[in-house]
This record gives C-alpha cells, sequence and structure tokens, in this order.
C-alpha cells in the first residue's frame, strides 16, 4: 500500500467525518481499496454514503457530483480516485 498524499489524507479524514465511521481512522483507509466493496481491504459504502459524500463533497469543496455521471464508478472507485477528482475540481 503506498502512502496518502496530503489531499488523500485530509480526503480520508473527511470520509470518517462525513460517513461517521466509527472504529476507522483516516490512515486506516487504504488508497486504493474499493470504497463500495465489501471484500476485506474496501469500506463497504452503500447508495446512502454515496449521496452523503456527494453532498458533503459540495459543501466543503465545492465540487459538484453527479447522480447521472457515467464516470461514477471510477471517481468513486477508491478514495485516491475520489480525492484526485476532488483536488481536479476544486474552484481557484
Amino acid at each position: 500500500m503506498s502512502p496518502l498524499s496530503d489531499a488523500e489524507r485530509e480526503m480520508a479524514q473527511f470520509l470518517v467525518t462525513v460517513l461517521n465511521l466509527e472504529g476507522v481512522a483516516p490512515d486506516d483507509i487504504s488508497p486504493e481499496a474499493p470504497l463500495f466493496s465489501h471484500e476485506a481491504a474496501g469500506l463497504g459504502l452503500d447508495s446512502i454514503d454515496a449521496l452523503e459524500i456527494a453532498l458533503g463533497v459540495q459543501q466543503k469543496y465545492g465540487v459538484e457530483l453527479r447522480a447521472d455521471d457515467e464516470d461514477n464508478k471510477q471517481i468513486f472507485g477508491s478514495l485516491r480516485a475520489l480525492s484526485a477528482y476532488v483536488q481536479s475540481r476544486r474552484p481557484a
């Protein structure tokens, strides 16, 4: 597992906070593990979690994540992918 960048660590903290992930520390989230997988490495998130993430990202980062975006599978694929997407679209 590669180390978290500062942006990824910030996004991991955001996920722990916005989703109220009890017993999960930001550094416990593997940057490349699937967010929505129920495998041991994944967080096992669901569609309600995706809505909470999208709302939180819009409020905190000013980036809109749309339900009809054909790239959502990639955007929400991992902590690293979500962080990179948000960072690339943050307002200046």
